[in-house]
């Protein structure tokens, strides 16, 4: 079934619905929210373009974005949504590596300039051709599109070189949905979506259970994440959901704090994306309250491998709270998740191998690259790339991707557990950790730092890793640093760490 019979069977239901806001401003209700995207959909076939082409979305998070997204879906193609902040250079890849015959951009002129996006026509939204393709007659229902039909061509962070291309297909983005309600929240038609963090992943993959529901769906006037105005938003707006990447979160708390904040008016805020650390989601249950949701999914099994739930990140009463809120949580309703050894064999609990999941929700598979399927699909199991271990109660710890492991004097080491024992130091804000060549040890274990305050000194923070973990997994080098490079995702690129790694 096409993702946009959702959109169209909403708008039949409940046509008078708010569905889109630019703050606190109604922009249109499902009624006109559908028409835009069919009479979108009628532009695109108009121009030719339907089942089997791919046309991209190269826009920042705007009141545009849904029902773009929903006309290309309309009309039978698959989206390529390009996360809006990326250079020209990296979007025109995209565009090109997707194949895309028409990109909705901010800019065409940056686009078109980098020569690399080929035949592909740019349409820009502010545009009298947008326009006019918005305000013309509509498609009166969606093109049919199978389960197995290419919905989303979702383009991976990046943070290892070019992104791959997950495909994911309208059963996939089907599961992933209807998984939410059973594992993550229930939605109802008062709810509202928000949209803080880039609707070209995570986010906006939550917009289908919410247009599904007859909710309303939310892009703050800033187009991203400014705590102050989301906490302001809640207030006003009320029964708010929204996705977060761990660092929002903190900031997050961190503004409601300064301010006497207490979140009235979030209803949940989701997790993933990066490690969130015990001491983290502990100040943000102190200052928030219980409207915590965790996940873990990656682009290939989207948002939807496990979840901890509300429930078990409150649940301070638990004797194995600590443990859990350390955890990832438990498989979601449509996944079976392993952890598996070298030769592909299943672990038992306290093990840590590879994560490997299977289900519905699982992409297609890569664009043109076999090499990449090979090596991720495996007899219907996703392989992750993550190191983690299941306990006998079926929570799943991470520990970190593979090919971070630190290996040191034929040791291995998880930075993930060495960045948990510096956080405990008042005086650390921030830290990653990786390996670095040792022509004595193989790897030595190096912590970047970020200080909230004056740098303590390295005494201190061995003092703080051997209260808690064993003493030859410590820092051997500390690197004092004002922050920690991100992507655009908030996750940590330790590519660029290891290229900040000082001489010797």
């Amino acid at each position: 079934m096409n993702p946009a019979e959702w959109l169209a069977r909403t708008a039949q239901r409940s046509p008078t619905a708010p569905a889109l806001f630019l703050g606190t401003r109604l922009v249109a209700d499902y009624a006109e929210f559908a028409r835009r995207a069919g009479a979108i959909a009628a532009g695109l076939t108009a121009r030719g373009l339907g089942p089997g082409d791919r046309v991209a979305i190269s826009l920042p998070n705007t009141v545009d974005y849904l029902p773009i997204f929903y006309g290309i879906l309309w009309a039978g193609a698959t989206a390529v949504p390009v996360n809006g902040k990326l250079h020209a250079k990296e979007a025109a890849w995209i565009v090109s590596h997707a194949s895309a015959r028409l990109v909705f951009t901010q800019d065409a002129g940056a686009l078109s300039a980098t020569g690399d996006i080929g035949e592909a026509v740019c349409i820009e939204p502010a545009s009298a051709e947008f326009a006019a393709m918005q305000a013309g007659d509509p498609l009166p229902r969606p093109a049919p599109m199978s389960q197995a039909d290419a919905a989303w061509l979702f383009y991976t962070s990046g943070t290892t070189g070019r992104p791959k291309g997950a495909i994911l297909t309208a059963g996939n983005l089907a599961a992933a949905s209807l998984s939410y309600l059973a594992d993550v929240d229930d939605v109802a038609a008062t709810d509202a979506a928000l949209y803080a963090a880039p609707m070209s992943h995570g986010a906006g993959l939550y917009n289908f259970i919410h247009v599904q529901r007859g909710a309303r769906h939310i892009v703050p006037e800033s187009g991203g994440f400014d705590p102050a105005e989301i906490l302001d938003l809640a207030r006003q707006m009320r029964g708010i959901s929204m996705f977060a990447a761990p660092t929002m979160v903190k900031r997050l708390v961190d503004a409601a704090s300064a301010a006497g904040a207490d979140g009235d008016g979030i209803k949940t805020i989701v997790y993933g994306g990066g490690p969130m650390y015990v001491a983290d989601i502990q100040a943000a249950l102190k200052v928030l309250g219980p409207r915590f949701v965790q996940i873990y999914g990656q682009g290939e099994a989207p948002m939807t491998i496990t979840a901890l739930s509300r429930a078990d990140i409150a649940d301070s009463d638990h004797p194995d709270w600590l443990r859990r809120l350390g955890s990832v949580g438990r498989a979601h309703s449509v996944a079976e998740v392993r952890v598996l050894d070298e030769t592909g064999q299943p672990l038992p609990p306290g093990e840590v191998g590879e994560i490997a999941v299977r289900g519905p929700q699982v992409m297609r598979g890569y664009l043109d690259n076999p090499g990449a399927d090979a090596k991720t699909l495996r007899d219907g199991w996703l392989m992750t790339g993550d190191l983690g271990h299941l306990d006998a109660d079926g929570y799943l710890t991470l520990h970190d991707r593979a090919k971070d492991l630190v290996i040191s004097g034929g040791s291995n080491i998880y930075p993930r557990e060495v960045e948990e024992a510096l956080l405990e130091h008042p005086a650390v804000r921030e830290v990653s950790v990786i390996g670095a060549p040792d022509p004595e040890w193989g790897e030595i274990v190096v912590a970047f730092v970020v200080c909230a305050g004056a740098a303590p000194g390295t005494g201190e923070l061995d003092a703080a890793c051997t209260a808690r973990i064993a003493r030859f997994k410590k820092p051997k080098r500390y690197v004092f640093v004002p922050e920690l490079p991100k992507n655009n995702y908030g996750k940590v690129l330790k590519t660029a760490l290891r290229e900040m790694l000082p001489e010797g």
